[in-house]
């Protein structure tokens, strides 16, 4: 944070001089041009990093913002059209560069209130700010669509789990991908997973197919698959790993490869992994994306979406839509996200391990004609798990040898796993894809994408391990007598 002193004695208008130096805050080194030559130059010094000294002229370097003198007040106008708004100022904790992923989770982004030492970050339910002077306004806040101090802390803290410089919280997973696509122009294209969350490929097919933008949905975990489909009009590479609902497996890696080779952006889907398992940006993504409603919130009580990344004109062009377009994340669900986050690891041990007991159990039971978890040696991408992910993840989807009829059965008659769409709460959720959360998706396309009409998605919580399985014997047992098989 830069600190700007200016100082005039004497203006082309007599009368009106700044009698003290006056001061402002700005994130970033700023260019000020004077409407008319004063009699006597304003000086400045910007502090602490000095890239701006002396007398302010066009050779100065930084943003074009301007400064006006007026009535012996200094006011701040910013371009009519800016690509994005400027960063506010935070009151981030400040921790030792090597903090661990358990510490960041706790104290980025967050530090004690200033003005009265409140330990927890405050919910800044407002949606305007005083300004010190016309476009003058404290710490870069000026409306809450915009930039809000809760929503700061959690990008912030984002920005750091994520291993990014930045982070921009929406209002939801598919607020933040829309902004994604309003970046793109009629004849652009996209190449993304065959394997997505219903709402991802009903926003592609359903919406941004009409605007012109083309969508190839391809096998990502194959790389040649990626390659080929790549068109020098791609401009994003779109996956999910582990994908939803099959738990696919993509590497990040050879995909970012792919992807930068064509010159476009590798955008990650991390919300299954989260960023304890799994951190795409030190892979070669270019942006990670969340749905915070999930593990990252944690507890089933709110809906958001983030996009964490590291390159600035990137930043600049997204938050300029978040603003612009206006899905933005209330200050109350930022809190949320922020208390999710500091139980973040705590919690994702516990559902791995509560995850990694359920499949095994099902892939005991012969009623079950198959479970895909990538933590169970049959999956065909566990070389990949095991090389970009700490562990498994929480997920797990099977099927069953009774079909559409068992599946329905099993999710109907659980007593621990409670049938809801949705995942990632610190409760346990079954549920049945083709007709729940993927609906969306053609039949045709699902089964030729590998998703069977009888799929069942749980999400393992963070209950007892033992509660868990025995409601899973349980359901399995009713299940196969409404599909007529002993079990």
């Amino acid at each position: 944070m830069g600190r700007l002193v200016l100082s005039c004695r004497s203006l082309a208008q007599p009368g009106v001089p700044l009698d003290e130096p006056s001061e402002w805050r700005f994130p970033e080194p700023v260019l000020f041009t004077l409407p008319k030559a004063p009699q006597t130059a304003p000086s400045a010094e910007f502090l602490p990093e000095g890239r701006l000294t002396g007398p302010l002229g066009p050779g100065a370097a930084g943003y074009n913002v301007r400064l006006h003198l007026h009535r012996g007040l200094a006011h701040i106008r910013q371009p009519a059209r800016p690509p994005a708004p400027s960063r506010p100022m935070s009151h981030s904790h400040r921790l030792p560069k090597d903090a661990r992923f358990e510490t960041r989770a706790i104290h980025a982004g967050q530090g004690a209130d200033p003005n009265n030492g409140a330990v927890m970050t405050p919910v800044y339910l407002t949606s305007t700010y005083a300004q010190k002077a016309p476009a003058v306004t404290m710490e870069g806040y000026e409306y809450s669509r915009t930039s809000n101090p809760t929503r700061t802390a959690l990008e912030e803290n984002l920005a750091s789990l994520e291993t990014g410089n930045w982070g921009l919280c929406f209002a939801s997973g598919l607020a933040s991908t829309n902004a994604l696509m309003d970046r793109l122009v009629p004849g652009d294209h996209v190449v993304a997973g065959n394997d997505l969350y219903g709402g991802t490929y009903r926003m592609f097919t359903k919406v941004f197919e009409r605007y012109g933008i083309e969508f190839s949905f391809v096998d990502t975990t194959d790389p040649t698959k990626i390659a080929e489909a790549m068109k020098k009009e791609t401009k994003y590479v779109y996956i999910e790993t582990p994908s939803n609902p099959l738990l696919n497996l993509t590497d990040i890696a050879k995909a970012a490869e792919i992807a930068h080779a064509g010159d476009a952006q590798l955008v990650v889907d991390n919300t299954f992994a989260t960023p304890y398992l799994q951190r795409p940006l030190e892979l070669g993504a270019d942006i990670v994306l969340h749905s915070l409603s999930k593990y990252l919130g944690g507890h089933s009580d709110l809906i958001g979406g983030a996009l964490i990344g590291r390159d600035e004109k990137t930043r600049e062009e997204l938050a300029f839509y978040q603003n612009a377009v206006g899905g933005c994340l209330a200050p109350l669900d930022a809190f949320l996200v922020l208390r999710g986050t500091k139980t973040l690891g705590v919690r994702m041990d516990r559902h791995c391990a509560n995850a990694k007991a359920v499949a095994e159990a099902l892939a005991e039971h012969e009623f079950v004609d198959r479970v895909i978890y990538p933590g169970l040696p049959d999956h065909p991408q566990l070389m990949v798990a095991q090389a970009q992910m700490s562990q498994p993840g929480g997920m797990v989807s099977f099927e069953l040898k009774g079909g559409v009829d068992a599946a329905n059965a099993f999710a109907s008659t659980t007593q621990i796993f409670t049938l809801a769409e949705s995942l990632g709460g610190v409760e346990s959720l079954v549920e049945v894809p083709p007709s729940m959360t993927h609906a969306s998706i053609p039949a045709e396309i699902r089964r030729a994408a590998g998703l069977a009409d009888g799929l069942v998605r749980l999400s393992v919580g963070i209950e007892h391990s033992d509660d868990l399985v025995a409601d899973v014997h349980q359901a399995l047992s009713q299940a196969a007598k409404v599909a007529g098989v002993t079990a």
